[in-house]
């Protein structure tokens, strides 16, 4: 069974991974680059500033903060547990799969993908009765996570695993906070 699925993968990801082309590669490194997402951060904070005030935008930024740490430290320990090659430096596909970019740590899962969903994730549930049309920032890793696809550096099924635990990981924590709030962070 889990062959079948890592097959399956390993079709997805050629598959995803050649409709790309040398024209666009520049375009997905820029997106790849955590620095070149800093203007969405800002907007992101800037909208939580004027929605929540600035000492309540303060406590979620440390929760946020908590998140990332938490999330990229299960996903470290998950990657050296398991092991899996990434597809750049896998033998059996690479010279298949267009491979833009190489990193030399391992694949399973996704640190690009857990840490913005899960970001997405918390962010969503604590402003979307306040920001009309917040659903719209899942789109930030659904794009986000794709580049490290189309680059050659994650499965399919290393993002949506990502996904899945950065959703996981933002929603508990969102249940944290919602309890905390009242207690320690009033207003």
């Amino acid at each position: 069974m889990l062959e079948k699925i890592q097959k399956l993968d390993t079709e997805l990801l050629v598959y995803l991974n050649g409709l790309g082309s040398e024209t666009y590669d520049k375009l997905w490194l820029i997106i790849t680059s955590q620095l070149n997402w800093t203007p969405l951060f800002l907007l992101f904070f800037y909208l939580m500033y004027k929605k929540i005030g600035g000492k309540q935008t303060l406590y979620v930024i440390l929760f946020i903060a908590v998140l990332i740490t938490f999330t990229d430290q299960v996903t470290n320990l998950v990657k050296y547990t398991v092991q899996r090659l990434r597809p750049c430096n896998n033998p059996d596909i690479n010279t298949i799969i267009r491979v833009v970019q190489t990193r030399k740590s391992f694949s399973f899962f996704s640190g690009h993908a857990a840490n913005t969903m899960a970001v997405a994730t918390f962010l969503y549930f604590v402003l979307r009765r306040r920001i009309k049309f917040l659903g719209f920032i899942f789109l930030w890793p659904l794009i986000f996570a794709y580049s490290r696809i189309y680059l050659g550096l994650h499965y399919p099924g290393d993002i949506l695993t990502g996904y899945f635990a950065g959703a996981l990981f933002g929603s508990l924590l969102y249940l944290v906070y919602r309890k905390l709030k009242p207690l320690y962070f009033p207003g």
